[in-house]
């Protein structure tokens, strides 16, 4: 059986409980890697506890993969995949553009996702068959835009430090060829691809976490979202997102070289 949306609220209600009071009030932050910066904060590591275990209650026969707290049951029909605080360095930061994401994936394919922005209050869901908006603009079912040209469209990346070696030469290329890019907007960018504001997301080294829930959103809502080279964006990697079919193979033309 599928969890109904009351069940993804429930889920993501009981994150934002951990991680809205810890917003802005100066975050215990522990690194995560000897070499560079990866924090994680008590949010993060709450949220994902809370998280799993209303799912293991629920549904003990799913599996989990968690950014914080590994993973259990990866060959089970259904295995959810979460990421507490996509976003942590915005968290840290101030930045209301971090999120939760909750997806739900059946034989390796996210059919099931959850965007949650607790601080501005909204709320991205995809049910398996379309994809909607809650928040302060009130509801309404979600659509990509139809942009036809690359020239015309715009593109958000974390931050273009991501790319490395050819990837960076790649991305640069797409970046020149659009109307207007934007930076640091982490998964807060994907959320507005589903909603119809801008066209097109890019990254890189992204994991399975960092997507999972918002597959299903952008997919629902019209779009394509994959990897470089055209396969499944499921279990991360180099990524690319598209409101339109058309600037999604004029920019992967470009990506792949």
């Amino acid at each position: 059986m599928l969890p109904d949306r009351a069940f993804f609220d429930q889920l993501a209600d009981a994150a934002k409980a951990e991680t809205l009071p810890r917003f802005r009030v100066g975050a215990d932050v522990v690194n995560k890697e000897t070499k560079g910066f990866d924090p994680v904060t008590e949010g993060d590591r709450a949220a994902e506890a809370a998280i799993r275990a209303l799912i293991t209650e629920r549904f003990p026969e799913h599996g989990i993969l968690g950014e914080e707290h590994g993973s259990v049951g990866l060959d089970r029909e259904y295995v959810w995949v979460i990421d507490p605080i996509d976003g942590t360095r915005a968290f840290i930061s101030g930045v209301p553009v971090w999120g939760t994401l909750i997806g739900l994936y059946h034989r390796g394919k996210a059919v099931m996702g959850l965007v949650d922005q607790p601080f501005t209050g909204e709320r991205y869901f995809a049910d398996g068959r379309q994809s909607s908006y809650r928040g302060p603009e009130g509801s309404r079912v979600l659509a990509t835009r139809a942009c036809a040209n690359l020239a015309d469209a715009t593109l958000f990346t974390t931050s273009p430090h991501m790319f490395v070696g050819e990837g960076r030469a790649r991305y640069e290329a797409v970046q020149d060829k659009v109307r207007l890019f934007r930076y640091g907007v982490d998964c807060y960018a994907y959320a507005l691809l589903a909603a119809g504001h801008v066209d097109l997301v890019i990254e890189s080294g992204l994991k399975a976490y960092d997507v999972g829930g918002l597959i299903p959103v952008i997919e629902q809502a019209g779009g394509v979202i994959t990897a470089w080279d055209g396969g499944p964006a499921e279990m991360g990697g180099n990524i690319i997102a598209a409101g339109s079919r058309a600037v999604y193979e004029q920019a992967i033309s470009i990506l792949q070289g």
